[in-house]
């Protein structure tokens, strides 16, 4: 057990463990300011990837990515990934870690997970969650203490359902994987550092950006396609919107949530370079966050044949948003 473990209840899995893992090296890295510092804001349509048979939409860098970039992006900090061939490998190491005192987290699926509800359990292979501790039972039995968080509080999970979870098949299967940090700086230069996170995130997502399924461009190819639903049956076209708010609102922090999260990033930034236009963008991205919650909401209502709501209007509202975030991200990028 690492008794000077601090467990904090996060927005979002990925951040909320980065933030953990650096408050118990010593520094102070609120999950927003992990989440900005690694650009991790983002949009991408990604029809090749199915999530239960439906494309991909997703609302932040891919996963892993941030934990990643945050290592490349901070000098002296050195994050060590890991995979494994099976589960008794992949569990032999996680028990050597926490004899030798070290924090650790795992990608996981969250539907092998027992101390979620069950109507919360679905085939989702990027969760992340962090183990400091162990113990057995009378009967021998192995169980971890884990920091979810997603959760208020910590938990327990047995040995048998961790690794089903470390191990699960299908789409972003963990295989195993886990990372811990290997080496820290003393502190972090936020001065320097804050500009070329922002700038880096302006041009990913702005007019610099030529992919057409992520940034600004894969909002508005989701606004062709849901233009097009009309064109197909009608149970697909509930499926494909009920997707739609499935994939923002319920799954990780959702493209409102990651608004918000981005917005107190700047805030923060704001603070410490004590640049205005930081906290204007910021103020913006909590207006664009409560459009996308209205985006949401149409499509649910549309899903569910509710109100007088059209495909059109669904798709207008989300080509204004990407025009709304192209302007930000435009002036984001020439940030200095």
């Amino acid at each position: 057990m690492i008794d000077n473990f601090d467990h904090q209840q996060a927005a979002h899995c990925e951040t909320g463990a980065a933030s953990a893992l650096f408050r118990h090296h010593g520094l102070d890295v609120s999950e927003p300011m992990a989440f900005g510092l690694a650009s991790g804001l983002t949009y991408a349509y990604l029809p090749f990837v199915k999530i239960n048979g439906l494309p991909l939409m997703a609302y932040r860098m891919p996963p892993r990515l941030i934990l990643k970039m945050l290592s490349w992006r901070i000098p002296g900090l050195k994050i060590r990934f890991k995979t494994f061939r099976n589960d008794a490998e992949g569990q032999a190491f996680l028990d050597r870690k926490l004899d030798e005192g070290t924090l650790v987290g795992l990608q996981t699926s969250v539907f092998f997970l027992p101390y979620f509800p069950q109507e919360m359990r679905f085939h989702f292979n990027a969760h992340n969650l962090l183990v400091f501790g162990k113990e057995q039972d009378e009967q021998g039995q192995t169980h971890y203490q884990i920091s979810d968080p997603v959760f208020s509080h910590t938990v327990t999970t047995d040995a048998d359902s961790l690794n089903q979870a470390r191990f699960a098949k299908g789409a972003l299967a963990p295989k195993g994987r886990l990372y811990y940090f290997e080496s820290v700086p003393e502190r972090i230069d936020f001065e320097r550092l804050l500009p070329k996170a922002i700038r880096f995130t302006g041009k990913a997502n702005g007019k610099r950006n030529l992919t057409p399924i992520s940034g600004v461009g894969g909002m508005k190819m989701v606004a062709k396609r849901i233009e097009k639903l009309a064109e197909d049956r009608k149970r697909y076209r509930q499926l494909f919107l009920g997707h739609i708010v499935r994939m923002q609102e319920e799954i990780g922090t959702g493209g409102a949530g990651f608004r918000y999260m981005y917005a107190a990033f700047l805030q923060e930034a704001g603070d410490i370079l004590n640049r205005s236009e930081c906290q204007d963008w910021a103020q913006r991205f909590i207006d664009l966050g409560d459009q996308w919650r209205e985006f949401a909401l149409i499509c649910a209502r549309l899903s569910k044949e509710r109100g007088d709501h059209s495909l059109k209007e669904a798709a207008d509202l989300l080509r204004q948003l990407a025009d709304d975030e192209l302007e930000i991200y435009n002036q984001m990028a020439k940030f200095r």
